[in-house]
């Protein structure tokens, strides 16, 4: 990944406090720490739009012919895990 060089102008107050960070954090420059900051906002932004996303999904309604599937998928699931449960305990008992 290339990198490019960015310059920023902070008053001194906000340049004292970013030394106070980079030593507290122990990051190894101001660069890393600015780039840690610009990450975390680039996630917070991700959650943010995913959170909208499933809220979206939420307040759309029931999902229809999905939810049928989903009934029809557990159906069988149960079904299978009965049988398998079934065979164990067949197993058991002969082998007791």
């Amino acid at each position: 990944m290339t990198t490019v060089t960015m310059n920023i102008s902070l008053t001194e107050d906000l340049k004292s406090f970013v030394d106070s960070r980079i030593k507290a954090r122990g990051y190894s420059s101001a660069s890393e720490y600015m780039r840690d900051l610009v990450r975390r906002d680039e996630e917070k932004q991700a959650e943010e739009r995913l959170k909208a996303l499933i809220e979206e999904g939420m307040a759309s309604g029931p999902a229809g012919e999905w939810k049928d599937l989903r009934t029809g998928f557990l159906t069988a699931a149960t079904a299978k895990l009965s049988a398998a449960d079934k065979t164990r305990t067949d197993r058991s008992r002969k082998a007791a």
